[in-house]
C-alpha cells in the first residue's frame, strides 16, 4: 500500500479526468452523496484553518468493476444511474473512502449545489473557537452576489498573478478599502494560495492492483472498503451491507432507486436501511441488522431473486398508508418499524392481508405511544412469530404482544401533553386534527408548518422577577413556550414571507370566522388572544383539545 501526496487543486483535477493516469472514479458500492451545503461550507472552513484533511484511500486498477463520475452540478432531485460510466478494462483509481470530502471540493471549485456556486466573504476570517466558522462561505447566486462575496473557484483555477487578483476584488468593492481590510484580502489571497495550490494537503492510500494484479481480487477490496468505513460514523449500516449486495448484483443500486423514487414520491422518505432491514424480516432472518447475515450463504440470492415480490409487498402497504389512513407524509410517522410486521403478512399472507381489519387502529395506538422506540428488534421479531402463527394480521394479538414485551399502549394525559413543537409524535397528532390539509405538495418546502400561536420571541420578551435574586429572569421557558397548546398547522402560504411570522395572537385571529377558529381550537374569547392572557389561554385551549382527543385518553 503506497502513500501519495497532492495539492487540492491537483486532486480535484484528477476526478472524472482520464488523461490523469485514468482519473478519480466512484465504485457503485459507495453510497450516495449526503453532506449538506453547512457541511461543504464547513470543510472549506477546515481547510483555511489548515486543519487536516483525513486520509483517502484509492484502489488502482483495470478492473472492469461498476463505477460512476463525481457529480459537479449537484440537485437532490439527481438519480445515480445517470452518472454511470461504461465499463471498461483501462487505468483508473476509485476511491473507496474519502467521498464526501472529494465530492464537497468537486462540488464547491468545479460545479455547484442546487444551482447556487460556492462563495468567500473575503472580508472574514475573525478569531473563532474550534467549532465556529472563522472563514464565510456559502452557496450563492453568482449574478445577485456582491462584495465581499467572491465565487471562489475564480481564486482556485485562475492565471492572474496575484497583484491583479487583488486589485480585481479590490475594485468589486465599489468603495476604497481600510487599511485593515486590504491587509486582510492580502493576506487571505496568499493563505487560499497556499492551503488549495502549494500545500500537498491531501494524502492517499493507494491499494495497486496494477503493478501487483493478484494482491487485491475485488472481493478483497470490498472487505477492504467495509473495513475502512466501519470503524467510524463515516457510513451507515445500509451503505456497509448495501455494498455487499452490489457487489454480487449487478443492478441492485439501479433497483433500490427505483423502489425508493417510488416509495418517495408521496412525501415519505425511506431509505436504504428500511428496505434491506425489511429484505431481512421477509426471509426469516430476524430484525437484527448485522453484516454477518448478508454474508450468509443464500441471502443475498435470496433477496435478487425475489425482489419483485418483496418490493411489491413493501409498496402495497406503503400505498395503504398513504390512501387508508390518517398518516399523509413521513412527519406522521415517527418509526418506519411499525410498517414490518404489516409488510411481513401482505408477503407472506396475500389474500388474508386483502381483508385485515383495524390496521389503522394498530398504526395510531403504536405510534402515538412510542411502541417501536428504543431496541425494537425483539419486539419485531416476536410480532413477526405471531402473524406467522395466525397466518394473518390482528390488531387485538398484536397489542397482546407488544405488551408483554413490558411496552406501553396507553396514552395518559401525561404523555399526551409532552407533544409539543419539535416532539415526534406531534406531525403524527395533527395529521388526524387537520384531516384536510394537503401533506403532498409540489414541492417539500410546501408541507404545512407546525407554528406557535404566541410566538416565541414575544414569549421571550416577558420578564418577571426573581423573588430569591431579584432579578428580571424569562417568564415562560422553552418547555412553557412550546407545548402543544401553543401550537397550530398552517399552511405554508400562512407561515411563510409575510405571514404569520411573529404576529400576536390578536392581530392575527382578527377578523378569522367561526370556522377558522374551530378548525384550529381557538378559544373564541378575544380576550385570551391579548399576550398577557397567555396562561389563562393556554388553559382553556386545553380543554378544547382534550375534549377533541378525549377518546385517545384513558
Amino acid at each position: 500500500m503506497k502513500n501519495q501526496k497532492q495539492t487540492i487543486r491537483k486532486i480535484v483535477g484528477f476526478l472524472n479526468n482520464v488523461d490523469e493516469d485514468g482519473g478519480f472514479w466512484l465504485p457503485n458500492i459507495q453510497r450516495p452523496f449526503v453532506w449538506s451545503e453547512e457541511q461543504i461550507c464547513r470543510l472549506f472552513d477546515s481547510i483555511l484553518r489548515e486543519y487536516p484533511i483525513s486520509t483517502l484511500l484509492v484502489w488502482k486498477t483495470t478492473s472492469g468493476i461498476r463505477r460512476r463520475k463525481f457529480i459537479d452540478n449537484w440537485k437532490y432531485t439527481l438519480r445515480l444511474s445517470d452518472f454511470y460510466v461504461p465499463e471498461n478494462n483501462k487505468k483508473k483509481s476509485l476511491v473507496l473512502d474519502g467521498q464526501q470530502r472529494l465530492q464537497s471540493l468537486f462540488i464547491g471549485l468545479c460545479g455547484s449545489y442546487e444551482g447556487k456556486e460556492l462563495h468567500f466573504d473575503v472580508l472574514s476570517g475573525e478569531i473563532a473557537s474550534p467549532d465556529d466558522i472563522k472563514y464565510r462561505f456559502s452557496f450563492l447566486d453568482s449574478a445577485a452576489t456582491s462584495f465581499p462575496w467572491v465565487r471562489f473557484k475564480d481564486l482556485i483555477f485562475t492565471t492572474h498573478k496575484k497583484r491583479e487578483i487583488f486589485d480585481a476584488i479590490k475594485s468589486m468593492s465599489g468603495r476604497p478599502l481600510t487599511s485593515e481590510e486590504e491587509d486582510k484580502l492580502d493576506d487571505h489571497i496568499d493563505l487560499i494560495d497556499r492551503t488549495f495550490k502549494m500545500d500537498e494537503a491531501i494524502t492517499y492510500q493507494e491499494l495497486d492492483s496494477i503493478d501487483n494484479p493478484n494482491l487485491y481480487t475485488e472481493d478483497d477490496v470490498v472487505e477492504v472498503f467495509i473495513r475502512a468505513n466501519s470503524g467510524g460514523t463515516k457510513l451507515g449500516k445500509s451503505d456497509l451491507l448495501f455494498s455487499l449486495l452490489n457487489a454480487s448484483w449487478e443492478v441492485a443500486d439501479q433497483k433500490m432507486e427505483d423502489l425508493l423514487d417510488c416509495l418517495n414520491k408521496h412525501g415519505f422518505a425511506f431509505d436504504r436501511d428500511f428496505v434491506l432491514k425489511t429484505c431481512l424480516v421477509l426471509l426469516g432472518q430476524g430484525a437484527r441488522y448485522e453484516v454477518t447475515k448478508f454474508r450468509k450463504p443464500g441471502v443475498r440470492e435470496d433477496i435478487e431473486d425475489k425482489w419483485v415480490e418483496i418490493s411489491t409487498a413493501i409498496q402495497d402497504v406503503i400505498d395503504f398508508v398513504r390512501s387508508k389512513t390518517f398518516i399523509q407524509c413521513d412527519k406522521a410517522l415517527p418509526s418506519h418499524l411499525v410498517l414490518m410486521p404489516l409488510i411481513y403478512v401482505r408477503y407472506h399472507f396475500q389474500e388474508e392481508w386483502k381483508k385485515a381489519k383495524d390496521v389503522d387502529s394498530y398504526l395510531l395506538r403504536t405510534l402515538l405511544t412510542g411502541a417501536f422506540s428504543g431496541q425494537s428488534d425483539n419486539l419485531i421479531d416476536s410480532l413477526v412469530r405471531k402473524f406467522k402463527e395466525l397466518a394473518s394480521f390482528s390488531a387485538e394479538e398484536a397489542f397482546a404482544v407488544i405488551r408483554s414485551q413490558g411496552r406501553s399502549l396507553e396514552l395518559t394525559e401525561g404523555r399526551f401533553w409532552q407533544m409539543g413543537y419539535g416532539s415526534a409524535n406531534i406531525h403524527l397528532l395533527f395529521n388526524l386534527w387537520y384531516p384536510k390539509f394537503t401533506y403532498v405538495p409540489a414541492y417539500d418546502n410546501n408541507l404545512p408548518q407546525i407554528d406557535h400561536i404566541f410566538p416565541r420571541s414575544r414569549l421571550e420578551q416577558i420578564k418577571v422577577i426573581n423573588p430569591e435574586t431579584g432579578r428580571h429572569v424569562m417568564k415562560y421557558r422553552e418547555q412553557a413556550r412550546n407545548q402543544l397548546a401553543n401550537c397550530m398547522l398552517l399552511t405554508r402560504a400562512e407561515n411563510g414571507s409575510g405571514g404569520k411570522s411573529d404576529t400576536s395572537p390578536a392581530d392575527w385571529f382578527y377578523g378569522k370566522d367561526m370556522e377558522y377558529l374551530e378548525l384550529h381550537l381557538i378559544p373564541k374569547n378575544p380576550v385570551l388572544w391579548q399576550m398577557d392572557r397567555y396562561d389563562d389561554f393556554i388553559e382553556e385551549r386545553k380543554t378544547l383539545i382534550r375534549n377533541r382527543f378525549k377518546s385517545l385518553l384513558i
